[in-house]
Parts: C-alpha cells; structure tokens; sequence
C-alpha cells in the first residue's frame, strides 16, 4: 500500500491507498517537534481502526512546506515502513509539469503538487485556490504547466490577528452573515471576514483570467473551500483531496522499487 503524507504549515494529512482506492485519511496539528515514534503510536492507533497496520505500508510519498518535520517523517517511514519516502522537491523526483517561474525552488511544494492532482483531474486552464494558512491562488496552463501564482493571508491567520491586535475585538469563528452591513461588532467581524475574503477572490480570480487572456476553471481545496464556494459564483470545484491524490500520482510516475 501507498502512504501519502501532505505537512503544511497547520496540519498534517496522512493518507492510505491499495491501488487507485483511498483506504483512509487522517489529519493531526503540524508538530515539528514530534518523534518518529511519537508518530508511529498516534498513526498506528488510527490505521487499527481502518483494519490496517504500519507494516501493510511499502512505499511513501510526502511533501512537506516545514522541512522541520522531514527527518522525523523519514525516520518513521525507515523503521515502522520498511521504506524510503520519495520526497517532492528531491531533484530526482519528476513532478511532470513544467515550472514556469523565475525559481522554481522557491515554489511551495503543495502548490507544485496541487498543480498536479488539479490537471491530472481537470481540464485546464485552471487556477487553483487553496484555503490553507495561507490562501494561495496558482494558474496552470491547459498542458499543466505551473504558470505562477500569489500569497494572500489566510482567514484563520487574519483574524487571530485582528484579535491579538485590537484588545476589544473577540476571537470569532468563521460564518457566513446573513447581511453585509452588521449591527454589532462579532457579526461585524463575521461579515468582514466573510464578504470581505469574497471580495478579494471574486477581485483575484477576474484579474488573473484577464491576464492569462481566456477563461480558467476555477477549482478550491482546503477547510474553508466549502463555506466560501457558496458565497460566490466563481469557484467552480471544490475537491478536498486534491493534494493527496497529486502526491498519488507523483509516485506513479516515480515509483521504483525501494528497500
């Protein structure tokens, strides 16, 4: 079986595959001073309830945007696994797609890899927006290629701000308002939360098809993509594996034998 690993900067996804099939998915808090072992035990405990075991695992393919993480995740993989995890970003591993960027180096592995699970899954153009500690809007050509992208700051991340910074203003959870114009301050917080990050995809999203010079398939990934996707017409799709199911197919492509 086939386990794909995604570190962001927030969480961690672990995911199974016998095959093309997902056997199951699990999510825990990014944690760059978690142990090899630390993670065999959590993991292991999870799999169990799935019927599955760390010993069924014999090969791994991750990403990872905290190369903090990378060593303890190798390491779980050599001695739970039996295995040696392909790596994204690894100068041996063929992603597929062109990189069409000043520094390719620089570009987030997850986005790299989103680009790939998005054209393996629809037709391009496509720009992609995932909703993750920072919300990242990346275009990709009609063949694949990454064409470039940019950086916003992420909901969850903006309004912690807001509220580390304003001693008045509560910390609030994300909604969507019935009204844009509120009558007290956490429905005003909500709606400029909510409206305001509409505003800002709907604004992105038409300046980055007019600049690609023809029209995009907009797809969402991410925790949030769901609330936001029903308050605007210009998100197309929203699928929530599309970086696991691009790392499956970046270790179809690369998949060798391993020891």
């Amino acid at each position: 079986m086939l386990l794909a690993i995604d570190v962001g900067n927030t969480n961690t996804v672990f995911a199974v595959f016998d095959g093309n099939e997902m056997r199951g998915q699990w999510r825990a808090a990014t944690d760059a001073q978690r142990t090899a072992d630390e993670h065999a035990v959590w993991f292991g405990q999870l799999m169990a309830r799935q019927s599955l075991k760390l010993e069924d695992i014999g090969h791994v393919v991750l990403s990872t945007v905290v190369p903090q993480c990378l060593s303890a995740l190798k390491l779980l993989c050599k001695q739970y696994c039996g295995c040696t995890p392909l790596v994204v970003g690894d100068l041996d591993v063929d992603l597929g797609i062109a990189v069409n960027v000043a520094q390719p180096a620089e570009v987030g592995a997850d986005r790299l890899v989103n680009a790939v699970g998005a054209h393996n899954q629809y037709e391009g153009p496509l720009i992609i927006i995932d909703f993750g500690t920072a919300t990242t809007f990346d275009a990709i050509n009609a063949d694949g290629s990454y064409e470039g992208g940019l950086i916003a700051p992420g909901i969850n991340l903006s309004l912690e701000s807001l509220h580390q910074a304003a001693a008045q203003l509560p910390r609030i959870a994300v909604r969507r308002p019935e009204k844009v114009i509120a009558k007290s301050t956490v429905p005003a917080m909500q709606s400029g939360i909510y409206w305001g990050y509409i505003g800002l995809i709907e604004g992105i999203v038409q300046r980055m098809k007019a600049e690609y010079g023809g029209n995009m398939k907009v797809v969402a990934t991410g925790g949030l993509a769901p609330l936001y996707s029903d308050g605007t017409i210009v998100i197309d799709a929203i699928d929530p594996d599309l970086t696991i199911r691009g790392l499956q197919k970046i270790f179809e492509r690369n998949r060798r034998d391993e020891s």
